[in-house]
């Protein structure tokens, strides 16, 4: 069983950045590949970002060059680094494992 929690979600101005954290319980954590989804108001979970066990990364085109997804396999926490935030990115964002466990969600708000 895996739990993850995420954190690191706020308000901010369109331009700036957050950095949200995806926090997971077991020892096995770093052996699987993990994700981050979001869901605006009245559309579907679409994928953001993707990271193997092994760091290899994959991005949705809409935040490609603005997003890093990155792993800390000693911390067992994957990150998401938003920049150049626009309010279309405004969503709950959310940390999936291994196509099988979801986290709570955290909310990402970007104003104009």
């Amino acid at each position: 069983q895996v739990r993850l929690v995420e954190s690191g979600g706020g308000l901010v101005q369109a331009g700036g950045s957050l950095r949200l954290s995806c926090a997971a319980s077991g020892s096995m954590f770093r052996f699987g590949a993990t994700a981050w989804y979001r869901q605006a108001p009245g559309k579907q979970r679409e994928l953001v970002a993707h990271i193997t066990s092994a760091g290899s990364t994959n991005y949705a085109d809409s935040v490609k060059g603005r997003f890093t997804i990155s792993r800390d396999n000693a911390k067992n926490t994957v990150y998401l680094q938003m920049n150049s935030l626009k309010p279309e990115d405004t969503a709950v964002y959310y940390c999936n494992y291994l196509n099988d466990y979801w986290g709570q969600g955290t909310q990402v708000t970007v104003s104009s």
